[in-house]
């Protein structure tokens, strides 16, 4: 998704969330610098701001729980234990039912929010959506200066690049040319 201040792949929520503190470049700005940042995050992300009593350092905080979360599953290791905790931590906020509904001729629990998620409960969810998901890998783009991270959806599990058009192209060129002389 296109936006004028923020890198947002679409992936997930949560990893664009993590990114805001990464990108294509070697040392790339944090995006969130305070909470008026973040409340501009949010809206583009078009989650309801009802976080306003959340103190930012808690909301900087959590998202350093799921960049290690993210590098961990990059790797290929087991989810943290404080990134899962701060996750439910997050997600025990939230107030609702489960329901059993049929989704693609199967059924399945699913929890419906009494209210609409606050936009750091959102961010959970994503997160908490994502280690359910057996199926769902999470990389590291392989551009030179690149540090953001994305949802591997393609069928073979072999995406390389956040965005091909940017760092995919970059790295196909450099390797066309060859070597520096």
């Amino acid at each position: 998704m296109a936006h004028p201040e923020f890198t947002l792949l679409g992936d997930a929520v949560w990893l664009d969330f993590v990114n805001s503190a990464r990108g294509r470049a070697l040392t790339p700005p944090d995006l969130l610098p305070d909470a008026a940042a973040f409340t501009r995050w949010a809206h583009a992300q078009r989650l309801m701001q009802l976080d306003g009593g959340v103190p930012y350092p808690v909301i900087r905080g959590f998202r350093q729980h799921l960049t290690v979360l993210a590098e961990a599953l990059d790797a290929g290791c087991l989810a943290p234990a404080g990134a899962i905790a701060a996750i439910n931590g997050v997600l025990a906020g939230s107030t609702g039912n489960h329901r059993l509904t049929r989704v693609s001729g199967e059924w399945r629990l699913q929890f419906a929010p009494a209210k609409a998620l606050a936009p750091l409960e959102a961010i959970a969810r994503s997160a908490a959506t994502t280690l359910a998901d057996p199926a769902v890998v999470v990389r590291r783009c392989a551009g030179q200066t690149c540090s953001l991270f994305f949802v591997d959806a393609s069928p073979s599990q072999s995406r390389r690049w956040c965005t091909a058009e940017l760092c995919g192209t970059n790295l196909r060129i450099e390797r066309r040319r060859g070597p520096l002389r």
